[in-house]
């Protein structure tokens, strides 16, 4: 019988000869010559040198990639000083949510991870190689990355470009975003408006906050498959003390050199990324995402990394987790004020990992890492320094920054993250004011349709209701914006950006027919996330007879890739996977 993890006997083949495939055999003299014209060898005596493969994902479309170039050609040097022979590509379909925001465009960017991961697999199936590194930096292509390294368990090493610093004034990417909330009731002008967009977001990196490429490039040095500093380091530092001028971080071009190392390690060793990302590996890094307060998308994620690592992880399991997990960091856009690069200035993931660990058998510290064990990275760590990241004993919040909430309105499952939330809006009830779409709601929020007190529900957002399950960080830094203390609900998705209290992943999603299509107007909405509840003041018999009543979903999208996606992905509360 074949195991659960057998792809196809090309990537079996991989698995077990490397670049051996394509480098033995009078018959495959023909390729050697194609590889001789490409300057990846010089003779044909190199071949039996071991290959290795740097994935690039480097595209101007994203701040966060647009310098990924310049550290792939750090990188292929250092493999090839290294004694590799290097092959290098870049993968496109990277999007940057950011700018895909508030329009169609914005329906492909989580359904880019798979589109991604499946890219990986054909280069890496097609050209044999005896390990690869991943270079990337931004929300979908990061999981992406991660997800292909597990599905190929080849050796494997993940290096990001890292984090962009924060403006001059302390402002980044969701300071703008809020800044339109407040533009559209009158509270900002035009042209401060202008003015904040041109100096909240600096230079190159992935944006400041502890929003979702953060998150998960932090979570990479948890799991294994990415090292120390890999979510912290910033990708610039400033030229000159007015901060007007940002330069390359020669931290950052180390990390890289280390790296090359790394995967040079892992390849003699043979560690594979199965080696790398258990039970364990997965727990520990939800443990870090609730110490840290991270996105509420690194949900989504780990879960389907888990899955693509034959793995099976319950979302029912981060409930016991997250109630002996103490947030001690907070960060944008929980705490406005401090960046990504004050977590690193404080110890970075290790520092708030080594106040985890003293809570006695909640991290596995004997997890393995692409440098060694989990607990060689938090031994070196410095203590809290008691304002970036607390102590254990005087945390933010005694309980993890990430809530899992269950109830009618969610029974398999929906996810808000608690650190964003204000202690006074942990428990609400409104009424329900409900939108068919992210733009309807948008334009209901700024035209004033959302008053003080309502629960937002926006559906029909789901991976297959979008599809493509788009953030909703445009209608929640309106609320913000406009300083309205409602609830927003969703079976659609959050940016990292996002705070307050949203609700997203609820599941089954409208489009399968989840309670949330039932839904009407007026409908009471009661939300408890200390008890981990989501309901609707509905009786069964009533919530019954509404979704025995529903239509069936019209497909939103009928050609294309996006049609295809519709088709393939199953629910938020398996990660939004597709299914086998």
């Amino acid at each position: 019988m074949r195991k659960r993890d057998y792809i196809n006997d090309g990537v079996e083949a991989v698995r077990r000869r490397g670049s051996r495939v394509v480098c033995e055999g009078s018959h495959m003299v023909p390729a050697a010559a194609l590889m001789r014209a490409t300057g990846t060898i010089r003779a044909l005596s190199d071949r039996r040198r071991p290959f290795v493969t740097i994935v690039n994902s480097h595209t101007t479309h994203i701040p966060g990639h647009a310098h990924l170039d310049r550290l792939g050609a750090v990188l292929r040097a250092e493999l090839r000083r290294l004694g590799f022979n290097v092959w290098y590509c870049n993968i496109g379909g990277a999007v940057c949510d950011g700018v895909a925001m508030g329009h169609f465009g914005m329906k492909y960017s989580l359904a880019s991870r798979e589109l991604i991961a499946d890219q990986i697999e054909t280069v890496i199936a097609a050209h044999p190689c005896d390990g690869w590194i991943g270079i990337g930096n931004c929300d979908k292509i990061v999981p992406a990355m991660y997800n292909a390294m597990v599905r190929l368990n080849v050796p494997a090493v993940y290096v990001s470009g890292g984090p962009m610093l924060a403006g001059r004034d302390g402002s980044d990417l969701i300071t703008v975003f809020e800044g339109v909330g407040k533009h559209a009731v009158g509270k900002l002008s035009e042209a401060k408006l202008q003015k904040l967009a041109c100096r909240a977001c600096p230079g190159a990196g992935s944006c400041s906050g502890m929003f979702t490429a953060n998150s998960m490039n932090c979570l990479g040095e948890v799991i294994g498959l990415a090292l120390p500093g890999n979510g912290t380091i910033t990708a610039e530092v400033w030229a000159d003390r007015r901060k007007t001028r940002t330069r390359p971080n020669p931290a950052r071009t180390r990390l890289l050199r280390d790296a090359a190392r790394a995967l040079k390690r892992c390849i003699e060793k043979n560690i594979r990324p199965r080696d790398i990302v258990t039970r364990a590996s997965i727990d520990n890094a939800f443990i870090c995402d609730m110490a840290m307060g991270g996105s509420t998308n690194t949900v989504l994620h780990t879960l389907a990394l888990a899955s693509e690592a034959g793995i099976p992880y319950d979302l029912k399991r981060l409930t016991p987790l997250s109630a002996r997990t103490p947030c001690v960091c907070k960060v944008s856009p929980s705490r406005p004020d401090v960046h990504i690069e004050d977590v690193h200035r404080a110890g970075g993931i290790a520092a708030i990992l080594k106040q985890v660990a003293r809570r006695r058998g909640l991290l596995d510290l004997r997890a393995p890492t692409v440098t060694g064990r989990l607990g060689d990275m938090v031994r070196a760590a410095p203590a809290a320094d008691g304002d970036i990241i607390r102590p254990i004993g005087k945390p933010f919040s005694a309980t993890g920054g990430l809530a899992v909430l269950f109830g009618n309105l969610a029974p398999h499952g929906s996810v808000v993250k608690a650190a964003g939330v204000a202690p006074d809006m942990l428990q609400f009830e409104g009424p329900a004011v409900i939108f068919e779409s992210q733009e309807d709601a948008l334009f209901g929020i700024l035209k004033g349709k959302v008053k003080q007190g309502d629960v937002v529900i926006i559906r029909y957002e789901g991976p297959r209701g979008g599809p493509g399950m788009q953030e909703m960080l445009s209608p929640t830094a309106a609320i913000v914006g406009a300083g309205l203390r409602v609830a927003l609900i969703t079976d659609g998705r959050f940016s990292g950006g996002t705070r307050g209290l949203c609700i997203g992943h609820v599941s089954p999603e409208a489009a399968a027919g989840g309670p949330i299509a039932a839904l009407r107007d007026g409908d009471r909405i009661r939300i408890d996330a200390t008890r981990g509840r989501l309901d609707v003041r509905l009786g069964r018999a009533e919530l019954a007879r509404r979704l025995n009543a529903l239509p069936p979903f019209t497909p939103k999208v009928e050609r294309g890739w996006l049609a295809r996606y519709a088709r393939m992905v199953t629910s938020a509360d398996t990660g939004a996977v597709f299914e086998r």
